[in-house]
């Protein structure tokens, strides 16, 4: 089974927070994960993104595929130039 690294939407209606977190390909947005990489914050000034990079890259070297927006983050907070 194909394991991804991927955002789930936490808090409020128009106030959304999410956790980077590893999951399966078929369990829900917000269901079943393994682990827990970090948070990112779109609503604060500027955006808060927390990952903890060794985990991070662990997983990659696993072969757990990041989506696109989560390819994004590991991206910016320069995990995947390791």
């Amino acid at each position: 089974m194909a394991v991804k690294i991927r955002l789930a939407r936490f808090g409020k209606k128009k106030k959304p927070f999410y956790r980077v977190v590893v999951a399966h390909e078929t369990s829900p947005r917000d269901g079943r994960f393994i682990e827990v990489l970090g948070t990112y914050d779109p609503c604060c000034n500027p955006v808060k993104i927390s990952l903890d990079r060794d985990k991070a890259l662990a997983w990659l070297k696993k072969g757990a595929q990041p989506t696109q927006t989560a390819h994004q983050l590991l991206r910016k907070e320069g995990v995947l130039k390791a």
